[in-house]
């Protein structure tokens, strides 16, 4: 457990090193949760243009996972599990960067990358492959906001992997409980 502690130090050392001013304000403006309220708006609006009924079974699914995840992650493991967040650590004081703030003590799961990566997994698991591109963008945009919680000195690599790795698996619970209930009530197809 201590090497695979040290390795996840130096990946994120080197991870967070990679900084320059451009990429301070593109991750920052990536790691911000308000500036994508337009885009929750958007798809939303999307999913209730495009699938009528059925989208309120969708959005309620991902609201479920999304929730799951955070839970979860913030509520059960940060607090039971207590490791430092990067910018919180004394022994890496001397070698970090941060970029704008810590946030709390305790990091491990990341709630960011559990809970983007339970919106993208399940859409990728619910929408038909007509979607690819919005499947594609989707798990790219999880994957961006993940790196920028290294990038901005307040997760570990760990953390956000295990935090994408609950994600979807909420995400996948959620999919099958909504392919379940929709096909018991077919009043929600339409």
């Amino acid at each position: 457990m201590e090497t695979l502690e040290q390795l996840d130090k130096e990946v994120f050392l080197y991870l967070n090193d990679l900084q320059s001013p451009f990429w301070d304000a593109v991750m920052i403006f990536l790691s911000e949760k308000l500036v994508w309220i337009p885009f929750y708006l958007a798809l939303i609006g999307y999913l209730v243009y495009r699938y009528r009924k059925q989208s309120i079974l969708m959005i309620l699914m991902v609201v479920v996972a999304i929730g799951l995840s955070d839970f979860v992650a913030s509520g059960l493991f940060k607090p039971y599990f207590a490791r430092l967040r990067p910018c919180h650590d004394p022994t890496l004081a001397e070698a970090i960067n941060i970029v704008q703030g810590c946030g709390g003590r305790f990091g491990f799961m990341s709630s960011h990358a559990a809970n983007t990566f339970a919106l993208a997994v399940f859409f990728n698991l619910v929408l038909s492959d007509r979607y690819l591109i919005f499947k594609i963008v989707l798990v790219t945009w999880a994957v961006l906001v993940t790196y920028s919680r290294v990038y901005l000195g307040v997760h570990f690599p760990g953390d956000v992997i295990a935090g994408a790795l609950l994600g979807s698996f909420w995400a996948y619970v959620c999919s099958l409980g909504y392919t379940i209930l929709l096909n018991k009530y077919p009043s929600f197809q339409r």
